[in-house]
C-alpha cells in the first residue's frame, strides 16, 4: 500500500511542479504518518500484558516484528525516492520563467560579486525582459540596492552585461530618472528604488546570481 502511495505522490509532484517546500512538507507529513503506525503497533505489544490476561505469543510478537520492520523498510524507500525528486533550483534559490535567482544575504562590491555567482555556477544576473525586470526590482526592493551584471567599465556610456552583450534599447527604459550620470566615476549598475543606477564598483551592495533551472523529467 504504501509503495502504492509514493508512487502516487510522485506522479503528481512531477505532472503539477510542486514546489521543493510542498515536496518536503508531504514527505514530512506522510512519515510522521508512518512513524505514529509504528508507535500504535508499539504500544499494543506493551499494552498486552496490562489490559488483558494475555501474553502474547512468540509468533504474535515475531509477526508484530515483522511487520515494523516492513514498515521502516518503506519509509526508508520513500525517503530515497523523495531525495531523487527534481528540484529545478537549489533550497535556497527562487524558480521564476525556467531559471533560478539568489538574493544574497550579505553585502560586497561589484567585482566580489562577480566572484561569488561563479563560484555558484552561476552569473551576476543579466536582465532579458521586462516581466524578469519587474520580478528582480520587486523582490530586491525590500532588502536595498543590489547589484546587476551591467557595467560600462570597458568603455564609457558603452553599457554591457557580464556575458558581453550589450543592453537593448528596450531596457533603458528601467534607468532611474536623471540615471546614468556618471558621477565620479560610476561604472557599476545597481537596483535601487524603482530602477536602475549606476554606482562605483567599490561599493557594498547585495548581489542577486542567476543560473538555468534544472529540467525535471516527466517519467
Amino acid at each position: 500500500m504504501l509503495n502504492s502511495l509514493f508512487l502516487f505522490l510522485h506522479d503528481w509532484w512531477q505532472d503539477n511542479l510542486v514546489s521543493p517546500v510542498l515536496q518536503l512538507l508531504s514527505f514530512v507529513l506522510l512519515a510522521g504518518l508512518l512513524v505514529a503506525i509504528l508507535a500504535h503497533g508499539q504500544d499494543e505489544i506493551e499494552g498486552w500484558g496490562s489490559f488483558t490476561s494475555k501474553v502474547p505469543s512468540r509468533e504474535e510478537l515475531k509477526k508484530e516484528r515483522s511487520n515494523q520492520e516492513k514498515i521502516y523498510q518503506e519509509l526508508n524507500q520513500l525517503k530515497t525516492g523523495f531525495d531523487r525528486l527534481c528540484r529545478p533550483c537549489p533550497w535556497d534559490w527562487t524558480f521564476f520563467q525556467a531559471k533560478c535567482y539568489f538574493f544574497s544575504k550579505s553585502q560586497r562590491d561589484w567585482h566580489e560579486s562577480i566572484t561569488a555567482c561563479q563560484e555558484e555556477g552561476a552569473q551576476l544576473v543579466t536582465v532579458e525582459s521586462a516581466e524578469e525586470q519587474s520580478f528582480l526590482q520587486q523582490t530586491s526592493k525590500s532588502k536595498g540596492s543590489a547589484w546587476m551584471g551591467l557595467s560600462d567599465l570597458n568603455k564609457e556610456s558603452e553599457w554591457r552585461w557580464v556575458d558581453g552583450s550589450p543592453l537593448s534599447l528596450s531596457l533603458t527604459q528601467f534607468w532611474n530618472k536623471g540615471q546614468p550620470n556618471n558621477y565620479k566615476g560610476q561604472d557599476c549598475v545597481e537596483f535601487r528604488d524603482d530602477g536602475w543606477n549606476d554606482a562605483k564598483c567599490d561599493l557594498k551592495r547585495f548581489w542577486i546570481c542567476k543560473k538555468p533551472a534544472a529540467s525535471c523529467s516527466s517519467e
